[in-house]
C-alpha cells in the first residue's frame, strides 16, 4: 500500500492512492487529482449537515448519528446546493470519505491552512470517537467534519474542503537527534537554536517603520464562500497591524489575529511536519489552528531561505502582551514511507509556498 523505501510512516501520495484503490479509504464520488496532496488527503463534505447545540465526541459504544439525532440536534442543513454556517454556532457534516483501515493503519487530521487563516474551527469526528482528529488503527466507519466559525460566517457545499487527512503506520517523528542530525545536512530553520521537542517557533512582531507585521479581523465583515479563490477585498476583513518602535501587541480576548513567526521553515522531500499549540499555561491565547506542512514546503531552491509560518492567533480570557521573540507555536517533523513523487511548491501550485505574512488565499493581494 505504499511507494516506499521503509514500512513505516506518513503515508505519500502514491500510498494515498494505492489505499483508495484498495479500499482502505471510500470515497462517494471520484477522488479528485488536487485532493491527494504529497502527504495528505483533502477531506471534502457531504451534502448532509446538521446544526447542533454544542461540540461533543460520541465516546465507546455510540455513532455519531445517535448524537446528532438526540438532545443535541436542532434542525438539517442540506449542502447540495450551498449552505451559510453561520458564526458562533456549531454544524456537524457527514464527509464524503470513509475508512476501513487496515490493523496497523491510523489516521490523524488537521485543518486546512486556508481554513484556519478565516478562524474557522474545524475538527474530524469519528463514530465511538474519545478524541477528536484521531482514527485509531483499524477503524472501520464514517468521518465528520465538526465546524464551528468563530469570527466570519461562510459559505459551503458539497465537494468544499475545509480539512485533511494523514494516514501512518508505526513511530512516525523525528527527534531532536534527528533534527539536528538533518538540520546539519541541510539547513531546516533559520536559527538552529530553536530544536528543542521540534522547532519552537516565536513570533515576528518588529520591523520597518509603516511595515505591516500582522492583521486583525474585522467583527463585522461579510460573507467568504470558501470555494471562490482571491475574489474578497482584504481590506473588507481586515486591520493591518504595523510595526512600532517597541515592538509588541496587546491580544484582547476573544479577537482573532493573523501573525508569523520569525523563522524560516523548510521541509525535505522525505519528511512532513504538524504545527502543535504550546502549553497553554505560557499566555492567555492559542495559536495555529492548521497544523499539516506537506514536503517540499520552502524547499524552493529559488528561494534557500526557506518559508515563514503564518500563525492563526486567538486570545483567550484576559488581555495579553505578545511580546516580539515571544515563543508561540512548536513544529514536530514526521518520516514519511518514502519519497512523494510531487512536493509541495515545487511541482504543484501551491499558494503558500515562499510566503511571509499571507492572508488566507480566498483575498486579494493585500493594496493597503
Amino acid at each position: 500500500m505504499s511507494d516506499t523505501t521503509h514500512t513505516e510512516g506518513v503515508f505519500t501520495a502514491a500510498a494515498l492512492q494505492m489505499a483508495v484503490e484498495t479500499g482502505a479509504i471510500r470515497l462517494t464520488g471520484e477522488t479528485s487529482e488536487r485532493q491527494i496532496q504529497p502527504a495528505s488527503l483533502d477531506l471534502t463534505l457531504g451534502a448532509k449537515a446538521w446544526r447542533v447545540r454544542a461540540s461533543f465526541l460520541p465516546g465507546v459504544g455510540r455513532s455519531v448519528s445517535d448524537c446528532v439525532s438526540g438532545r443535541l440536534f436542532m434542525h438539517e442543513l442540506d449542502l447540495g446546493e450551498g449552505a451559510v454556517l453561520e458564526r458562533g454556532c456549531v454544524y456537524l457534516v457527514e464527509l464524503q470519505e470513509r475508512l476501513n483501515l487496515p490493523p496497523d493503519v491510523s489516521a490523524f487530521a488537521n485543518p486546512k491552512s486556508s481554513t484556519g487563516r478565516i478562524d474557522v474551527f474545524v475538527r474530524l469526528v469519528t463514530d465511538q470517537g474519545t478524541a477528536f482528529e484521531q482514527v485509531p488503527a483499524g477503524y472501520d466507519g464514517k468521518l465528520y467534519a465538526e465546524i464551528s466559525p468563530k469570527t466570519f460566517s461562510i459559505i459551503v457545499r458539497a465537494g468544499s474542503s475545509l480539512n485533511q487527512l494523514r494516514l501512518k503506520r508505526g513511530e512516525i517523528l523525528l527527534d531532536d537527534e534527528g533534527l539536528q542530525l538533518r538540520h546539519a545536512e541541510t539547513p531546516l530553520v533559520s536559527d538552529t537554536g530553536r530544536i528543542a521537542q521540534g522547532l519552537r517557533l516565536t513570533v515576528q512582531l518588529s520591523g520597518q517603520d509603516g511595515e505591516i507585521i500582522g492583521f486583525r479581523a474585522r467583527r463585522h465583515a461579510g460573507l467568504i464562500d470558501v470555494d471562490r479563490i482571491g475574489a474578497l477585498d482584504p481590506a473588507d476583513y481586515w486591520e493591518p497591524i504595523f510595526a512600532r518602535p517597541d515592538p509588541h501587541l496587546i491580544l484582547d480576548p476573544d479577537e482573532f489575529y493573523i501573525l508569523a513567526s520569525k523563522e524560516w521553515l523548510r521541509i525535505p522531500p522525505d519528511l512532513a511536519a504538524e504545527m502543535v499549540a504550546i502549553d497553554p499555561l505560557v499566555g492567555e491565547f492559542r495559536a495555529h489552528y492548521a497544523g499539516f506542512f506537506d514536503p517540499g514546503f520552502g524547499w524552493d531552491e529559488a528561494n534557500a531561505a526557506g518559508s515563514r509560518a503564518v500563525l492563526e492567533v486567538r486570545g483567550h480570557d484576559a488581555p495579553f502582551v505578545l511580546e516580539d521573540g515571544q515563543l508561540v507555536a512548536r513544529l514536530v517533523y514526521e518520516r514519511l514511507c518514502g519519497t512523494p513523487e510531487r512536493l509541495y511548491g515545487t511541482d504543484m501550485k501551491s499558494n503558500y509556498q515562499g510566503q511571509g505574512l499571507k492572508l488566507s488565499k480566498h483575498f486579494k493581494p493585500w493594496q493597503g
